[in-house]
């Protein structure tokens, strides 16, 4: 069963899949807050992160990359006790990690959206690969899902879902790109 069956008039799947899911990102913390989840999801069900959604956001100040990319010993201890969030100390390190990342991002290419087009289209190999060698805790499932639901890989929604020509109309990069 794909996701455009399972997840609409569920109270939680539904609004990610009727309003989030495949539809472009484009600004660095709400990229930064996908990838984030995105990584805490590894192991666990996308259900669990999106009920712990707002604790994520709540412990991470709404994922503002120059903020998280501050953290120290003391924030990442206080994440570390966050009963609300996934308490794996590899997790919340690669969220602290790769929004340092993201700032190298806007230095060499003005943002996380700009590092994605300039590297856009590629197969999901050749993203992992790149994902691997930019960000942490990113292997192939937390990468081609990142990029499923930020709307530069195809395949978030199936042609029947009813979301699907809403996502086409946002413009997802994946659309660009046209086979000859």
């Amino acid at each position: 069963m794909s996701y455009c069956d399972a997840a609409p008039g569920h109270p939680v799947h539904g609004p990610y899949h009727d309003h989030e899911y495949g539809f472009p990102l484009e600004g660095d913390d709400e990229l930064l807050e996908r990838l984030a989840l995105e990584i805490n999801q590894a192991g666990l069900s996308w259900l669990t992160i999106l009920k712990k959604r707002d604790a994520f956001r709540a412990a991470f100040h709404g994922f503002d990359v120059d903020r998280v990319a501050a953290y120290g010993d003391e924030d990442r201890a206080r994440l570390l006790a966050d009963a609300g969030i996934i308490r794996n100390r590899l997790k919340v390190d690669a969220v602290i990690e790769n929004a340092r990342r993201i700032q190298q991002l806007r230095a060499e290419y003005g943002g996380f959206a700009e590092w994605l087009n300039a590297h856009h289209p590629r197969e999901k190999a050749e993203w992992v690969k790149l994902f691997k060698t930019t960000f942490r805790f990113t292997g192939g499932e937390i990468v081609g899902e990142f990029l499923m639901s930020t709307g530069y890989l195809r395949g978030a929604h199936t042609p029947e879902c009813p979301v699907y020509a809403r996502v086409l109309a946002a413009g997802p990069a994946w659309a660009e790109v046209r086979s000859g």
